[in-house]
């Protein structure tokens, strides 16, 4: 499938994300290649903001939950290895495991199907627990004894502790931490010189601060021992290295290709190992994972079927990389994505939103403006402000949600996305 030339292209991404830049709800680095070839390649805002130093493509940021797909690539390496198998329970390797686990694998683990609580889950964890040096031993603890969420393999739930345990593993079974297991088996080998775990005491040149944005105030954002996210989230990188990553792996450099079809395999929950596996409505398939951990927002995608690869990474954490990357991916396909992007409203297009909608018998969305700004407030919520992504498409910066009003001077409907479904919501006045 053909796409839009090169230079067409890039003035199109600059519009779409000129949306999100332009409210300053995102800063960070984007690339997007086609066969392995940059066609866009740009850097937004600030790294530090208390220095005025500017992000860069070769700005190092923390990768959050993208570092899973490296835990499950080492996990692979040792299976090809023969040194264990996908299907081993993890009391092979963990001794404290409790009864409750036996039937737990380490595939349950890799595919999020375990039953076992997310650390991350507990309450107040952020508020009292992030601070504090742990190790993986340590964090395993803070669930090991909880009744299992559900028997495993019957159903999913995104959990950081199997993760956990899968760096356990591999520190186990290889005979090496877990962070120079993958410098020594992954990042070296594959010249990932931008690549490593996160350490905050460490000095690490061209590393990104992280920012949090509340109450429309930009602050510092809250301080994790990076202890903590461990083999579910330890990592940094820049784009570059992304996308290195990213060709390497798709051609078998990393892993065996059988394991890296495994590793893309829908095993009943749109997931593989470390990996999301979507098919849009058009059947169009995107593989990849998304990132979210203080101060910091990422997002990978790779679209097999055209050799397409987009990378978003973010220093803000409320900044919806997510949503970026869908767009830009869509927009190599379709150019209209960018129509009225980073476009302000006329004041007649804003008093044309504004109204009350009934999204579910007890819920209603009221939308008011003050001057150029829109807001919107459902029912017993706090009042957020939509900010325009393109057309009559906008979006919130404190949760994935867009709402498109529907054509006419007076929107008769609002659509509201979230969690990938659309729901409709009718004017009632």
């Amino acid at each position: 499938m053909a796409a839009t030339p090169t230079g067409d292209y890039a003035r199109n991404a600059e519009g779409v994300i000129k949306a999100y830049v332009d409210p300053d709800v995102f800063s960070g680095a984007v690339l997007v290649a086609k066969d392995g070839k940059p066609i866009f390649r740009k850097a937004y805002g600030l790294a530090d903001r208390e220095w005025n130093v500017a992000n860069t493509p070769e700005t190092r940021f923390r990768l959050g939950s993208i570092t899973k797909q490296f835990t499950a690539t080492a996990i692979l390496q040792l299976a090809e290895q023969g040194k264990l198998s996908i299907d081993d329970p993890i009391s092979k390797y963990y001794s404290a495991a409790p009864a409750a686990w036996a039937p737990i694998t380490l595939k349950h683990l890799l595919t999020h199907t375990s039953g076992i609580p997310s650390y991350t889950a507990i309450p107040g964890f952020f508020a009292q627990l992030a601070r504090l040096d742990k190790t993986p031993d340590e964090i395993i603890a803070l669930t090991r004894d909880k009744p299992l969420d559900f028997p495993p393999g019957s159903k999913y739930a995104y959990d950081n502790t199997g993760y956990i345990l899968l760096g356990y593993v591999v520190e186990k079974v290889s005979g090496q931490p877990y962070a120079a297991y993958l410098q020594d088996h992954i990042f070296t080998p594959l010249g990932m010189k931008d690549t490593g775990y996160d350490v905050s005491d460490t000095i690490l040149p061209r590393r990104a601060s992280g920012y949090s944005v509340a109450g429309g105030k930009t602050k510092n954002a809250a301080f994790l021992s990076m202890s903590l996210p461990y083999a579910a989230g330890s990592l940094y990188s820049t784009v570059d290295d992304l996308l290195n990553w990213d060709q390497a792996l798709h051609a078998g450099k990393a892993i065996k290709p059988a394991s890296v079809a495994a590793m893309f395999s829908d095993y009943g929950f749109k997931y593989g190992f470390g990996q999301s596996i979507r098919v849009q409505k058009d059947g169009r398939r995107i593989w990849g994972h998304n990132g979210g951990i203080n101060g910091f927002s990422t997002q990978i995608n790779h679209l097999p079927d055209a050799g397409l690869t987009v990378i978003v990474l973010a220093n803000v954490e409320q900044a919806p990389s997510g949503r970026i990357a869908d767009k830009l991916s869509n927009l190599y396909f379709d150019p209209s994505v960018a129509v009225g992007a980073g476009v302000k409203p006329t004041r007649a297009e804003l008093d044309g939103f504004v109204g009350r909608y009934q999204l579910a018998p007890n819920l209603v969305i009221a939308v008011t403006h003050e001057g150029e700004h829109l807001f919107a407030q459902a029912t017993n919520q706090p009042k957020v402000e939509l900010f325009r992504e393109a057309g009559r498409t906008y979006f919130v910066t404190v949760a994935p949600l867009a709402m498109t009003f529907g054509d006419g001077a007076h929107a008769p409907e609002v659509s509201v996305r979230q969690g990938g479904k659309d729901t409709v919501a009718k004017r009632i006045d």
